[in-house]
């Protein structure tokens, strides 16, 4: 008998604790959606919002000039606007800047397409359209938007001018390297709606943030990097993203960029460094087109780049963009 009402009790106990961490779990997700709320307020966006396919597209256009450089973002950039705030800000003293938010990335909205290489680019296509920009465009790529630059240059060659990748992922990378696609589980897509990503940037605050020195971003860049980041850190566009590489890349991985078409490539120094030689650089030798201007530039660095060689990066844009316009 004793022993039963000890077993009563510590059931008792623990019913207690799981009502207690509910009812927490609660309270944190009403008053963190009221957050999300008050900052979506105090935080509008900083540049256009057009329609693309029905839904909402974010775009910041900064500067004048001849060319425009449409910047994409590597993959998870919860904010790309406020990511490439440096390297905008050097590039627009010359040219026109646009720096598109695709669906789940900063500003613009969340869809229901599928993350398809395809809809990636018509998306870009029907934002950049309805913000009255007009191409040929110079692509410049971060990461995983190499691939969809490579997509773009193929099937709207006369849409692109030229391609400067910053530390890309091509398709034919995987390949080259013997390694498989990555992949982001599923249940990820349940952090920020359940606003578990909140909790994560006041535990983990640095990890959501450039790594630069001190001044290169303002603090209010940084303050609303943040708050991007616990609204949108791996939703499900981002996690559909992630985890239709394997596909995109299947579409793509026979394509190279058309002969003629200039692409300059920015990478960091010898990674990805294996046992018989081969390393970003060497990998890239196979990507150049027979264009005057083709070439790769080196730099040490992140494999985000414009977190810290912004300056030298508009420098190399701006050399590359001069032989261009000589041709």
């Amino acid at each position: 008998m004793m022993e039963m009402k000890k077993k009563i009790k510590l059931g008792k106990v623990l019913r207690n604790i799981l009502f207690i961490i509910l009812g927490a779990f609660a309270v944190w997700f009403i008053l963190s959606n009221i957050m999300t709320a008050v900052e979506q307020g105090k935080y509008p966006p900083a540049g256009e919002l057009v329609e693309a396919d029905g839904e909402n597209m974010h775009l910041f256009t900064k500067g004048t000039g001849d060319n425009t450089i449409v910047l994409l973002s590597g993959l998870g950039t919860a904010a790309p606007v406020l990511d490439f705030a440096p390297l905008v800000n050097e590039l627009a003293k010359k040219h026109r800047v646009v720096v598109v938010e695709l669906f789940g990335y900063g500003w613009s909205d969340v869809t229901k397409k599928e993350r398809t290489v395809e809809n990636i680019v018509e998306e870009i296509r029907m934002a950049l359209k309805a913000s009255d920009i007009a191409g040929p465009y110079i692509l410049m790529p971060h990461s995983i938007s190499g691939i969809y630059s490579m997509y773009f240059a193929n099937v709207y060659p006369n849409e692109v001018e030229a391609v400067i990748g910053i530390d890309p992922m091509l398709p034919q990378a995987l390949e080259y390297f013997n390694e498989s696609a990555p992949d982001i589980p599923g249940y990820m897509s349940y952090l920020a709606p359940t606003e578990m990503a909140r909790l994560a940037t006041y535990i983990t605050p640095d990890s959501f943030l450039p790594i630069a020195d001190d001044g290169t971003y303002s603090e209010e860049n940084l303050k609303i990097t943040k708050a991007i980041s616990a609204w949108k850190v791996y939703n499900k566009n981002v996690v559909s993203e992630a985890n239709q590489i394997k596909d995109n890349i299947n579409k793509t991985v026979d394509m190279i960029f058309p002969s003629g078409m200039p692409v300059l490539f920015l990478t960091t120094k010898e990674e990805k460094a294996t046992d018989d030689g081969k390393n970003n650089v060497t990998f890239l030798e196979t990507q150049l087109t027979d264009a005057p201007a083709s070439k790769i530039d080196i730099l040490e660095g992140h494999h985000y780049l414009h977190w810290t060689r912004y300056k030298e990066m508009s420098q190399e844009v701006n050399r590359f963009i001069e032989i261009i316009d000589r041709e």
